[in-house]
């Protein structure tokens, strides 16, 4: 590496407030917003930069800065939406990590293609999705995803993951294991059924497009029944910092949840293929009297006991001691262990 940082579109000390939907105010050392491969080849070159500890930022929905990062971010700010093929079963479609997750399938919609309606209003990027495997609503990415391209950043060399290669989990991946902090995302090309039938397995949505007297809804109609359910439950980041579903679903086996219901009668339970049963979070934080409830200057949403938000001008701290409260009362109440959604950094 011969070149230096002088030639790339570099900021420091540069606010993330705007960049993470927390709100919250960090600063990073350095920050380079990426609008192709090409900069994220130079930035390699650049010997300057090599030493410096890196974060990858799409939409910033996943992330709490629990401090300033004394390093350089990688905002993927590149851009693309096209259809690149079909086949009898399904269309292709391909879209750059820098497009919104929301306006990707806004678009699809506009092309008259279904199959990722139920996640709409998701918030975040594109490139974030497959690491996060995202879903909502009876869907998850892994059943859309077709393949993706990214850059390992240590190599250089250019990378195309099918489905089976991203090892796809439950809001897990590879990216947060063998490739973690090494694997950029650049596109993502996903499988669209040409056979489209809504997905209603979730009760409210079916009964919002009941309500709404649609018996043989379109993709569009289920689209817009999810994002006025979600809008419904949970506050626009623009108005609220938060980052939405704060804590996943935990998994049980079915023993402890058998044991559960026995104590708890109206416990909310998922049974899962393998026999264990997801539990809804929400409902086990209600349960212990948190929805609606501030400590400091972060507090639990009083429409949803899952999302927690920022109440003004709270830290990332802030946001932490709130989680490790909350996790300690469900602990407490019953005996289940509430991992977090987003990354810490």
């Amino acid at each position: 590496m011969t070149s230096t940082a002088s030639t790339l579109p570099l900021q420091y000390d540069f606010s993330l407030r705007q960049h993470n939907t927390f709100g919250i105010d960090a600063v990073a050392h350095a920050y380079l917003p990426v609008t192709s491969v090409q900069t994220l080849h130079a930035f390699r070159r650049a010997s300057d930069l090599s030493g410096l500890p890196r974060l990858v930022l799409g939409g910033g929905s996943n992330l709490v800065l629990t401090q300033d990062f004394a390093g350089l971010v990688l905002h993927m700010c590149n851009r693309g939406l096209e259809i690149v093929g079909d086949d009898a079963d399904a269309t292709y479609v391909r879209a750059a990590a820098g497009e919104s997750w929301h306006g990707l399938v806004q678009w699809t919609l506009a092309q008259g293609l279904g199959g990722l309606e139920n996640l709409s209003l998701i918030p975040g990027s594109v490139g974030a999705a497959p690491i996060q495997n995202i879903g909502a609503y009876g869907i998850e990415l892994q059943d859309r995803f077709h393949a993706l391209t990214a850059i390992d950043i240590d190599t250089g060399e250019i990378l195309t993951l099918d489905r089976a290669a991203c090892a796809f989990g439950y809001r897990d991946s590879v990216f947060k294991h063998d490739l973690r902090d090494r694997a950029v995302v650049l596109d993502v090309t996903l499988a669209l059924p040409k056979r489209w039938q809504p997905n209603l397995r979730y009760a409210d949505v079916a009964q919002e497009l009941d309500a709404r007297g649609l018996q043989a809804p379109t993709a569009r109609d289920v689209s817009d029944a999810v994002i006025a359910i979600r809008t419904r439950k949970l506050p626009d980041p623009a108005l609220i910092g938060n980052a939405g579903s704060f804590f996943k679903n935990p998994i049980v086996p079915a023993a402890q949840r058998d044991a559960l219901l026995a104590q708890h009668p109206q416990l909310v339970s998922y049974l899962q293929p393998d026999q264990n049963f997801k539990l809804a979070a929400g409902w086990l934080i209600d349960q212990c009297g948190w929805k609606g409830k501030t400590l400091g200057a972060a507090g639990i949403y009083e429409k949803q006991a899952l999302v927690l938000v920022n109440r003004g001008d709270a830290t990332g701290q802030d946001i932490v001691r709130l989680a490790q409260a909350v996790q300690a009362d469900v602990m407490a109440r019953f005996g289940v262990a509430l991992e977090p959604e987003p990354i810490f950094i």
